[in-house]
């Protein structure tokens, strides 16, 4: 599902490259990203997800090897392959939650299948909600929308940067229950990245990466 070997991340303005330890991933597996905020996590999910290029190393997800695709096959690639569920929903205040969904065809360049979105939103408990704007909707119902975008095309692997970040007990565990049930439905990979120690006791048995582990391994290395 996902194989990284020697995958490297270079900022613009000459910042220390961000280095990540190989990882491999069997299909349908689940793993969690962890590291405070600022070690990488959702540099490494833009990578997966195609959405930044590596500067070096191998990067392989769903039998695709990243490097060699550009442009509008890449973002064919990713349309049909990735969810994802970013920690800013990215709605779009000027559409309804329908419409927003509607967008996922729009960017494949595919006709709009309203059955599939009728679905996707009922799946998540949010089909009543499907003429509102954003600005209508609570914090719990957005993310439900957001994820039935993220689902909606049946992916191979479902990416959530910080699902559980702003929620209380009872709401980050309905939303950790929530992804990995999306994910089981369409039988996807899930990768969480978080530095919550709830998701982390939740998930205690799914595959880890560690980024703080590799920051500091990195640290030791360029030490004097």
């Amino acid at each position: 599902m996902i194989r990284t070997r020697g995958l490297c991340f270079s900022h613009a303005g000459g910042a220390a490259p961000l280095r990540f330890a190989d990882l491999d991933l069997q299909p349908g597996g689940t793993l969690l990203l962890r590291g405070r905020s600022g070690a990488g996590k959702s540099t490494w999910l833009a990578l997966v997800a195609g959405l930044r290029r590596a500067a070096a190393g191998e990067l392989c997800v769903a039998g695709q090897e990243l490097g060699g695709l550009r442009g509008a096959g890449l973002d064919a690639w990713r349309a049909r392959t990735i969810g994802y569920l970013p920690q800013k929903l990215h709605l779009s205040g000027a559409l309804s939650v329908a419409e927003n969904l509607g967008l996922v065809y729009f960017a494949a360049g595919l006709p709009c299948d309203a059955a599939a979105i009728s679905r996707a939103l009922t799946q998540l408990d949010v089909a009543a909600l499907a003429a509102r704007k954003p600005h209508q909707l609570s914090g719990g119902q957005a993310q439900r929308v957001a994820l039935a975008r993220a689902v909606l095309r049946a992916p191979r692997l479902l990416l959530a940067d910080e699902p559980t970040a702003s929620l209380d007990d009872d709401a980050a565990a309905a939303a950790l229950a929530l992804l990995r049930a999306s994910a089981a439905a369409c039988g996807a990979g899930l990768v969480i990245a978080t530095h919550d120690q709830r998701v982390l006791r939740a998930l205690s048995s799914a595959q880890q990466l560690d980024l703080d582990a590799t920051a500091h391994a990195q640290q030791e290395c360029m030490a004097p």
